[in-house]
């Protein structure tokens, strides 16, 4: 079967094998590969990119994954953690001007215990009519329940990679193991859950990447974000080549088309790299775009990789401009909270 069947087969089925994603990544028939892609994309999400608003709240964390400029072993990094109002307030601004959803991230920070937590929830919601999305890493099964009482809507939990003996060895505090219990967990108390994986893992190959999209599917995701390894100084893998920009766009294509309805963004990390990669993702499947709210005095401290020197503006202009951009590349900005979309 050539590449253009298989596309088709698994756009008409939602199915897929390991050698079918495979030989998809491997080829270098990339046209018709976006092609349907976008076709998928434009069928079950129409024109619309959801604009969400992130606020990375503190940069402590307890992991030692070997990518992340965040970890724990990273002693040349200037830590922060917001205080609660000054997160509500950041999330009330980001709402007054139009976001529909917030995205409260942070390191693995045990400082913000499960109350505090609660407590961001509940005077978060208490704006209007906001979904919240929490990434605060693996916590009890009690936390995910309490903050879904307290209306949390969605969770974002990558699982970076399907390589069970890989990702035991780039997390040393943790295991693959634990990380599907608590996306499990997260689909079991209903949130919209969201995973997803890094392109360009040293000890990764396009086998592992085909697993990676596969999970997803098993999952049942919502969301899922797929963005490109970039190798951050101060850790162990500072050393190592970034990820291929274009085999990311290629594996979010492959998602897109098997996975139909899933939330897919144009990651910060594929921009991060190449400008142009954003476009690029909002033509191979994209349907999201994520950008901070928090303050600039600490977007540049939640180092999880390198980026460039961040220029300070107006949050209403930053939001502006984007607007902009996706009106110029024929999109249009979602006017509602963008919950997960059921299958047509």
């Amino acid at each position: 079967m050539d590449i253009k069947s298989i596309i088709d087969k698994i756009y008409e089925t939602s199915e897929a094998t390991i050698d079918e994603i495979t030989a998809i990544l491997a080829s270098k028939e990339t046209d018709y590969l976006f092609s349907v892609a976008d076709h998928t994309r434009k069928e079950y999400c129409k024109d619309k990119i959801h604009l969400r608003g992130i606020i990375e709240f503190s940069n402590y964390c307890r992991c030692e994954c070997l990518y992340c400029g965040i970890r724990c072993h990273n002693r040349s990094l200037q830590r922060y953690r917001m205080e609660l109002d000054e997160i509500v307030e950041t999330a009330k601004a980001a709402y007054e001007i139009g976001y529909k959803t917030i995205i409260l991230q942070s390191g693995e920070d045990l400082w913000y215990t499960r109350e505090k937590i609660s407590s961001l929830i509940r005077r978060i919601k208490a704006l209007g009519d906001v979904a919240i999305t929490l990434s605060l890493g693996e916590r009890d099964y009690e936390d995910y329940k309490q903050w879904k009482q307290d209306g949390a809507d969605r969770y974002l939990l990558k699982h970076e990679t399907a390589d069970e003996d890989l990702y035991n060895r780039l997390h040393p505090h943790s295991s693959f193991k634990k990380r599907l219990q608590c996306l499990r967990w997260l689909k079991k108390l209903g949130y919209q859950p969201g995973s997803g994986f890094m392109i360009g893992l040293p000890g990764q190959n396009l086998t592992t990447i085909a697993k990676d999209i596969l999970l997803l599917k098993e999952l049942d995701v919502d969301m899922a974000g797929i963005g490109p390894f970039l190798p951050h100084p101060a850790t162990p893998l500072g050393e190592n080549h970034a990820g291929s920009g274009l085999l990311t766009l290629k594996a979010l294509a492959v998602a897109r088309i098997l996975l139909k309805r899933t939330h897919l963004p144009a990651t910060t990390a594929l921009e991060v790299q190449n400008r142009n990669n954003r476009e690029n993702a909002f033509h191979a499947g994209a349907n999201v775009i994520m950008r901070k709210v928090q303050a600039s005095k600490y977007r540049q401290l939640y180092d999880i990789y390198p980026k460039k020197s961040i220029v300070e503006k107006d949050l209403k202009q930053e939001k502006a401009e984007i607007e902009s951009y996706i009106q110029k590349i024929g999109r249009q900005i979602a006017d509602d909270r963008g919950d997960a979309i059921p299958l047509i």
